[in-house]
Order: structure tokens, then sequence, then C-alpha cells
């Protein structure tokens, strides 16, 4: 087998890449051109499919086969294209309004069958596109064009819709973490089944600095939570601040303190097919803890596409022609030609 040496020029594309200038998404397209050209797949095997909105301009920007769809539809195709060529590496571009708000359904239920896909959810809590409405994800009180007095309802949370689907494959990034969405991206390519993975990412033209609480580098040690499986859950300049679980919750403490030792701390566990601790990490915001980033959940979980393709098959083996009289029952008139029970002649149903 001939080694593949590709490098991120690979996969760039010739046409201009047309978003606002310093947009969030600048830096998850190069993530994933790194991370596919690390991968070791050939070029070809890629597909790019995308929905509408800001985010989804990328398969324009991919030297890969791609597929700009419909408003909130692209897992409903992607979902399609994998089933039809399980070889291939799918992978679904989105934004927040195009996945959550028309494109909710098919968010849902591609997770709950577990395709082998790769989602990524660029959540930066605004429609960019349509310049500037607020979106499934804006919090409460969010003033925007369609909400000028504040919104009056709760958020979507895209970890939790993930869970409550039956998700088996969740992990968050951010833009402007380069190494991060690298690392989560080849987790979730080499992930069996839907991988899905939240980005925080910036819209500098109408929610600017929407993340940037979390993001502040001189805060940022403290408000980040990286998590690595097998390892203990610590943050902090020091990593001297962990999480621990007292009478059912989170609880955040600080190493040395109050008799607290680095044997107190939780150890992250993303293969735990309990997701009662991943949903807590995934409910974790500022102030009170620190936001969880990496891969959150990882279980080993039956896969659409895999057991589609093997029922197909076995299918096939118990309804191989036996006989002429098996075509006839249908009271078709139609030639085969072939190898019909290994005769290799011609045979006539009429």
């Amino acid at each position: 087998m001939t080694e593949l040496n590709y490098t991120i020029k690979d996969f760039k594309s010739d046409n201009e890449v047309r978003w606002c200038a310093g947009c969030g998404d600048f830096a998850i397209l190069n993530a994933v051109q790194r991370t596919m050209a690390e991968m070791g797949i050939p070029k070809e095997q890629f597909a790019v499919i995308s929905g509408i909105g800001c985010s989804s301009r990328f398969p324009y920007y991919m030297n890969t086969f791609g597929f700009h769809t419909i408003h909130g539809r692209a897992a409903a195709i992607a979902s399609g294209v994998k089933a039809a060529n399980p070889e291939l590496s799918v992978w679904v571009m989105s934004g927040d309004g195009d996945s959550m708000a028309i494109g909710g359904n098919h968010f849902i239920h591609v997770i709950r069958r577990n395709i082998d896909l790769n989602m990524i959810v660029f959540n930066n809590r605004i429609y960019g596109l349509t310049k500037g409405q607020y979106s499934p994800t804006s919090d409460r009180g969010f003033v925007s064009k369609t909400s000028p007095f504040g919104t009056v309802e709760d958020p979507f949370v895209p970890g939790q819709l993930v869970i409550g689907a039956r998700g088996s494959f969740f992990a968050r990034s951010i833009d402007g973490n380069l190494k991060l969405s690298q690392s989560v991206l080849k987790e979730a390519e080499k992930y069996k089944g839907t991988s899905v993975v939240e980005v925080l990412q910036n819209c500098v033209i109408f929610n600017n600095g929407i993340h940037s609480e979390i993001t502040d580098p001189n805060h940022r040690a403290d408000r980040q939570l990286i998590l690595e499986h097998g390892k203990p859950m610590l943050f902090g300049a020091e990593n001297e601040k962990g999480l621990i679980f007292d009478k059912g919750k989170l609880r955040v403490v600080v190493i040395g303190e109050n008799g607290v030792t680095l044997d107190d701390i939780l150890v992250h566990d993303a293969m735990e097919e309990d997701p009662t601790l991943h949903l807590a990490l995934i409910n974790m915001k500022l102030p009170d803890f620190p936001v969880a980033f990496g891969v959150i959940r990882a279980v080993p979980a039956p896969v659409y596409d895999v057991e589609m393709e093997a029922q197909i098959k076995e299918i096939q083996k118990t309804r191989k022609i036996t006989c002429v009289d098996d075509l006839l029952k249908s009271g078709n008139t139609w030639e085969v030609t072939g190898n019909v029970n290994g005769s290799g002649s011609s045979k006539k149903c009429l």
C-alpha cells in the first residue's frame, strides 16, 4: 500500500475564501484541512456536505468531493451519501441555526441512528448569513434584530441534544485553538458512528466576542477544562484546580486545600456508557465552572450504515435465484443471462 503524504495544500481548493476578515470559520477550515492531510485516507474518499449559512460555504474551499445542499438538510443528504458508499469519510458542516432550527429533526435522528458521519456544528449563537437574528443557541435576553427587547426563550445546548438523542460521541473545541481542534477532529474521524463536534466560533460582524469570557488569554487557564480520556480533570495555571463528584453534583476544588489531594480528582472516562457525568460536564458554564473542551463522550455503539450493509448482504444470501419458477411468481416476463445456479447459461422467464 502506497503511503499517503498529503499536506494542507492538497485539501485547499482554488476558490477565494469569502468569509468576513477575522471570522472564526477560517480557523476551523484550517483545522479540518490539516486533519484530513494527516489521517492517511485517500483524498478521493472525503466528502464534505453542508446546508445553508456562513459555515455552509465550506465545500467550495475544500479540494474534496462536496455537496452544498439546502437549509437544514445537510445531515439527511450526508446520511444518504454514507449509506450509498460506506467507504467514504463523510463530513457535515453546519451552523447552530442550520442544524438546530430547520434542521433539528435531521440532527437528532442522524445521531439516534449512529450513522458514521463527522458533524461539525459551528456555534456563534447568531444567524450570520441572514444578518444578525437570534439563533436556537442564543442566550435568554439576547438582543438582536429579531429580539430588540431580548429573547424570552432558553437556548438549546448542543451537547444536551446529543445525549438526549442517545448520541455516543460528543466533543467541543473553540475556533482559535488549532491544536485542540485538530486533536478532537482526529478522534471524531477515528470513531465509528456519528461524531458531533461543537466548535465555539466567533462572528466578528454580528456577535463579536460572544465567547470572549472563555477565550480571554488572561483567564483562559481558569475558564477552560481540556479533557483527556484516562487523565484527571485538572485546570488552572498550574493545574492546581480540579473536579470532584460531591453529593451527586460536580464541584470545583483546589488541590492542597481542605485535605484535597490529586487522588480525589475525577478521572475522565469518555467511554462510560452511563451519560450522567458526560452531561454534567457538558452543562458546566462560567462563572461557577470552567467550560469543558475535548472529547467528552466516545462510547462504542452499533453503526447504522455498517448494520444496514450487513443486513442487505444477509438478505441477498436468502434471495438467490433457485429456479425459473421463483422468477415467475411475480407474473413478469424477463430474461436472466449469466450465472444462474452456477450454470452459466441463459434462461428465459415467460
